[in-house]
Parts: C-alpha cells; structure tokens; sequence
C-alpha cells in the first residue's frame, strides 16, 4: 500500500514538473504573483463581494458589489462616470485630484477616496482585488459638488458639468428613497419585483439627464475660434466670453420671434451675472429641441463651407444673416457686394 502510494505521488510532482516546464517564464511569474495575491488576502482577511450587478443610471452603466461583511460598493470608473466624468483612467486618482474636495473640511470624504476598499470577487482574475468607494461615498461626493457650486468654485466647463451630474444625481436618490420607505412602510417591498427601485431610478434619472443632453456640438465652438483666426484650446479650457454673445447671436435671436427675451426671463441673472440654468434647458422636448438642433446643423454646415472656402467670420456672419436672419431684422448688403470682402 504504501509502495504504490509513493509512486502516486511520485507520478503526480513529475507530472506537475512537466506542465511547469511548458510554461513561459511570465505564465510562471503570473502564477506565483496570483498565489501571493490569494496568500496575502487570506492572511490580511480582504472581504468578498457576495453579490454583484449593475447600476443603471440613465446611459450609465455602474458595476456595484455587497460585500461579506454587508458594506455596498461601486467602482471606481463608475463613480467617475455617474459625476460626468469624461474619458478613461484611473477612477480613483482622478476623482482624488478634484480641487473642490480639499475647499470644505470633510476629512472623512477625502479618507476614503484616498483609501478605497480592496475585496476580492470583482475581477475576473481569481486572487486578485479590486478598488471600490462606499456607495455612500458617491452621496457624499455629490454633496461636496453642490456645496462647490453654491460659492461659485466651480469654473471650468467640466467643473460645471459635475455639479450638474451632483444635482441631478442627489435629487433622483432622493426620489428613489422617499419610495423605498413608503413601500417598507406599507410591506409592498416584500411583493414589488426584484428591480423596481432600479427602474424607477433610471426613468427618473433619464428624464433628468434630458435637461443635461448636450445641444452645442463641440465643432460649433472650434469653428468659430477658426472663423476668427484664434487659437482652438480644445473644450477644457475656458472660451473667451465674447463666444457667449456669438452663441446667442447666431443661435436663440434666429429660433423663433421673442424666444431669447422668454428665455431670459424663464432663467434670470443672480446677483453674480450668473444664470441658474442654461437658456435651451427651457425648450420643449416636442418642439423646442427638434428646432434648435436642425437649427445647429444647419449653422455647423455654413461653418464648414465658410472654413473650407477660405471665408472669415465676417463673411461667415453675412451669410448667415442671409439665410438665417434674426426674426424682426433687415437684410444690410446682398451676398454679390461681399466677394472682396472676406
């Protein structure tokens, strides 16, 4: 018995010496570094994600876990993305670098973006851990955003769009959790389907996001910095204030007769100069936003025509005042007399 044990044994290592030789010398390392991984988390007790779904948040998609020991976690690129985040790269490291979180004195906030959850069960690589925020964590990043908005911290364009996403997003969990405790308080919850709070939020969020739809192609600006022989510094950077004047010039004064002094009205200036919302937030959806965006369309296309031809903004703005006159104005001069003047 224990002669042909021994072989047994002695079959199986040189068997597993004959599978190790196959392997390539960084097959071996990733072997070794995964059994240090599972060595390490074992000894150091990483949590495990029990269970795991997706958060749907409008176009979004957030992978979300629940951990063994019962704490709600989100990805990091997930929380990127649900504040508007734009592009790839390291969640983590990106949201740590947002100025605004080291205006207010929420210590716990900035710990735990600078030391996210490591558990294992959200890779598909055995052994190996993943990052992951609090669920909570993701509130609490909302909030800071808001509190940033409210003393006007917020400059840049992209800056602008995360209190956009923080003020669509704490609003929508608001809904959704007025409806939770309604149905634990009546014990709907034992009978409504498994995903109803996750429908219910994106219905909700998506009709948020419709206010935050992007209806100014990014070409529409790089052209006009090209009509005017400036410098395109890419949409990252600040435009030139005067682009605002253009863009009501050439976009609400040509719409519809009186649209622009309605709009105003609908959204006026604080005492900053700033208006709470943006002029085309007050379109409708049946009308409104159809018009505005055959409207961009047709001026990207005079855009493109004019840069092609060689045409500076001036003529550009002619042409336009031809075909797209401001309701109410006179035409100044007939296309033929602006051949010399570019």
């Amino acid at each position: 018995m224990t002669d042909s044990s021994d072989e047994a044994k002695t079959k199986r290592a040189s068997g597993g010496k004959a599978r190790a030789a196959k392997l390539t010398a960084e097959q071996r390392q990733e072997i070794a570094r995964q059994g240090a991984l599972a060595r390490n988390a074992a000894q150091n007790a990483i949590p495990t994600a029990t269970h795991r779904g997706m958060l749907k948040i409008g176009d979004l998609k957030i992978p979300c876990f629940v951990l063994d020991d019962g704490r709600r976690v989100l990805s990091g690129r997930g929380m990127t993305a649900a504040i508007g985040m734009k592009g790839r790269g390291q969640g983590i490291a990106r949201i740590s670098g947002l100025k605004v979180l080291n205006t207010f004195e929420n210590k716990a906030l900035s710990l735990a973006i600078q030391t996210p959850i490591q558990f294992l069960g959200g890779s598909p690589k055995v052994g190996v851990p993943s990052d992951g925020f609090e669920a909570t964590v993701l509130q609490d990043l909302c909030e800071v955003l808001l509190q940033a908005r409210d003393a006007g911290l917020l400059k840049t364009e992209a800056e602008a769009r995360y209190g956009l996403f923080a003020d669509m997003l704490i609003r929508s969990f608001a809904r959704v959790g007025i409806i939770a405790l309604v149905d634990e308080a009546t014990g709907f919850q034992s009978e409504r389907p498994a995903d109803a709070l996750e429908k219910y939020l994106e219905l909700v969020i998506s009709k948020e996001l419709a206010a935050w739809v992007k209806k100014f192609p990014d070409e529409f600006y790089e052209n006009i910095y090209k009509l005017k022989g400036w410098t395109w510094p890419g949409m990252k950077k600040n435009r030139y204030s005067v682009v605002g004047h253009y863009t009501r010039d050439l976009v609400f004064e040509r719409l519809a007769p009186g649209l622009l002094p309605a709009l105003e009205k609908k959204s006026p200036k604080d005492d900053k100069g700033n208006r709470p919302n943006k002029l085309h937030q007050w379109l409708t959806q049946d009308i409104g936003d159809p018009m505005l965006a055959q409207h961009m369309h047709t001026l990207v296309m005079f855009q493109r025509l004019a840069i092609a031809n060689g045409h500076g903004w001036n003529r550009f703005v002619k042409t336009i005042d031809q075909v797209l006159p401001k309701r109410g104005s006179t035409l100044e001069l007939p296309l033929s007399a602006l051949d010399s003047n570019p």
